[in-house]
């Protein structure tokens, strides 16, 4: 009986979540930039809520509780405050400038943008790709998360395979259907449902145990014993922490789901007043879902292999009914990024790739079947590779962050930097991924450098020189734009 509950609270929130897409549906005119962008209208709420809740994911609620379970909750530092503060900045810097660009010009994605200013479809298909490659691994990660977090709830009732295949089906069909809009609309709802659910299941499981200082007291000898913050050679290194932190923090800035956002918004005030409010929204869910994973180790709470601390946690300290709901709370974190993934990746392989270089005359229904078909493609061959995925889903996130990561300093130089020409964001591209890549997945390029620090901050030290130098030793050429991201750039 107990698991049919919780199935069935988990199916009704999904219900619930697919009629508000079905309404956005109705509301979407049939054209392409209010599917992929919502007709550029989104309002603060909507803006910051639908980032909140794609960005905030399975590596949220699932590998940020394991990792303060496993190493001590100063992972709060590098998630909740520094990538808090960072994105922000971030946001204004990249974010503020792509929209004025986007708004003059009616781009949609990030290689529509940077194609066109460097006369380059080559450069236009290259990021996309780029794109497309590391964001397989992050939906992926949700799938995984999905059907880890399920499989748990139901104490093995439901195998991974089903959980992870039945929100992948459901994922589909939401997004197929729903648009920018419907997404934003459900992510505000499933954004706000998040912070409920999180800060509920905190009240809840202090109540059990006695309150906070009950929770806390083991925590500091745990983790010493563990080689944690207080130990040499802590997993808090300063190396690990500023690692960490750029790495998430620019990483996520390139984001299709997110980089596309910044294309969003109704007005400048409207993207001003969303990255102020960013801070104060990622602290108040990274405080409390992270210090639920600390809270765990020090209450003695064991987690099987591959496991998630989160739902053995509540299974152990609250009802069936509750642990349930803060799961549909982790679906929703996992949905809400999984449907962003999807829309963004769509319109990356149509805009970027179909168009230009398969069919270049396609009308837009052809280019919207196109869309749809790439979502049930991307998705399904996601959800296979999820059953045999090498590897946690913090090492699966991490690894996705740093790819993205290196196309930030490249683009941060074209869009500032008159000199820069097609060969110099060539080049740092190009050489930033090679070696990235190489470092993940060939044994003679390090992971780490220079006594713990990412290789990925490495690769984009590279990409930055590379982009700089070949910028100096070449000349543009006459298909090159300058005057795209330096003239006629006004506000409201």
């Amino acid at each position: 009986m107990s698991v049919l509950l919780e199935l069935g609270i988990i199916a009704a929130y999904l219900v619930v979540t697919l009629l508000i897409g079905v309404v956005a549906y109705r509301a979407t005119e049939r054209t392409a930039e209010d599917y992929y962008l919502a007709g550029r209208n989104i309002g603060t709420v909507v803006l910051l809520f639908t980032t909140f809740a794609t960005l905030l994911s399975a590596f949220t609620f699932f590998g940020g509780p394991n990792i303060a379970y496993g190493a001590g909750p100063e992972w709060i530092l590098v998630m909740g405050l520094m990538d808090g503060v960072l994105f922000a900045i971030l946001w204004y810097v990249v974010g503020y400038k792509q929209w004025l660009i986007g708004r003059r010009q009616g781009y949609m994605t990030l290689g529509e943008m940077l194609g066109d200013r460097f006369g380059s479809q080559r450069l236009r298909g290259l990021v996309a790709a780029i794109s497309l490659f590391w964001l397989f691994p992050y939906v992926m990660l949700q799938q995984k998360g999905a059907g880890t977090a399920i499989q748990a709830l139901t104490g093995g009732a439901v195998p991974f395979w089903v959980g992870a295949g039945g929100i992948t089906v459901f994922m589909i069909l939401y997004v197929v259907v729903a648009g920018m809009q419907g997404v934003a609309w459900t992510d505000t709802v499933q954004g706000l449902f998040m912070l409920t659910m999180v800060w509920a299941a905190v009240a809840w499981v202090l109540a059990a145990v006695g309150g906070p200082s009950a929770a806390t007291a083991s925590l500091p000898a745990e983790f010493k014993a563990l080689g944690g913050a207080a130990a040499p050679g802590a997993p808090y290194s300063p190396a690990f922490v500023v690692s960490s932190a750029v790495n998430i923090a620019f990483g996520v800035a390139m984001f299709p789901q997110i980089n596309q956002r910044f294309f969003v918004a109704r007005s400048k005030r409207v993207l001003k007043r969303t990255f102020s409010l960013w801070p104060v929204l990622v602290v108040l869910l990274f405080v409390p879902a992270f210090m639920l994973g600390a809270w765990a180790k020090g209450l003695g709470v064991t987690v099987p292999e591959n496991g998630n601390v989160l739902p053995v946690l509540l299974a152990s300290y609250t009802p069936v009914w509750f642990a349930a709901l803060v799961t549909a709370g982790a679906m929703a974190a996992m949905m809400s990024s999984s449907d962003s993934m999807l829309l963004s990746g769509s319109s990356y392989l149509t805009r970027d790739i179909y168009r230009p270089f398969v069919n270049p005359d396609a009308s837009d229904r052809r280019e919207d079947a196109v869309a749809r078909v790439g979502v049930v493609v991307f998705a399904s061959a996601a959800f296979v590779a999820s059953l045999w995925a090498p590897g946690s889903l913090i090492q699966i996130g991490d690894t996705a962050f740093g790819g993205f990561a290196q196309l930030a300093l490249p683009v941060l130089v074209a869009l500032y930097w008159t000199g820069t020409t097609r060969w110099g964001i060539l080049a740092g591209v190009v050489g930033s991924q090679a070696f990235y890549l190489a470092s993940v997945f060939l044994a003679q390029v390090p992971s780490l450098v220079f006594g713990g620090w990412n290789a990925s901050l490495l690769g984009m030290v590279l990409g930055l020189v590379l982009t700089v130098v070949f910028s100096a030793l070449t000349t543009a050429g006459p298909a090159e734009d300058v005057s795209v991201y330096f003239e006629g750039l006004r506000a409201d």
